[in-house]
């Protein structure tokens, strides 16, 4: 199973840089976080798990590929829509589901092009398909793309960890940019380190 890549110079980057931080990184030690670098599943994946748990989202993933024989734009697109949702989504996923593999089939979306355009082109693309919003790009491009610099205000969990790690009360967009810039250019390994700071502290 792929994990996100980071190493000890992006520890020490964010140790040097945020020393509250930087206690936390020791006190947890090195995260394993599993990617999903196959791009159009990672986008499926992704509007499947939408409001429901990731236990959830998983067996629903496994059973369409069961159902399909594969993750792939050409399987769903052909699939009829009603057995897509029968592997336990609603309907608007499954429609969702199914343009998103018509959007690969016509090549209205170009996945080859994603891994070449900078975060924000790569957004503002994915965020004009049905199904996917501006949390679930940052997503995709964190744990499908690799990129190294994501830190989503978006994020609940991230914002949770965020407060409890510096002690605040609130977290105004203002205040979270100011340590999104002092993460960069690592914000994603930040991520890491919030996101489990928001479920363990």
């Amino acid at each position: 199973m792929p994990y996100f890549a980071y190493g000890q110079r992006e520890i020490d980057h964010l140790k040097k840089k945020d020393k509250k931080l930087g206690v936390a990184i020791d006190r947890i030690g090195f995260i394993e976080r599993a990617t999903k670098p196959d791009v159009f599943t990672a986008m499926v994946d992704s509007i499947i798990s939408q409001q429901i748990s990731s236990k959830a989202a998983d067996t629903v993933l496994e059973r369409l590929r069961v159902l399909l024989g594969g993750i792939t734009a050409e399987e769903i697109a052909v699939a009829d829509i009603g057995r897509i949702q029968q592997c336990g989504m609603t309907m608007r996923k499954a429609g969702y589901i199914k343009n998103l593999a018509h959007l690969v089939m016509n090549r209205s979306l170009d996945l080859a092009e994603l891994p070449s355009l900078p975060d924000d082109e790569v957004v503002k693309r994915l965020v004009r398909i049905d199904g996917i919003g501006v949390w679930t790009a940052e997503m995709l491009l964190l744990f499908a793309l690799g990129r190294p610099d994501v830190l989503s205000y978006g994020d609940l969990a991230i914002r949770r960890g965020m407060m409890k790690l510096y002690g605040l009360k609130d977290l105004p967009k203002e205040k979270f940019e100011r340590y999104r810039k002092r993460y960069s250019p690592y914000g994603s390994v930040a991520s890491l380190y919030l996101w489990r700071l928001a479920v363990t502290e």
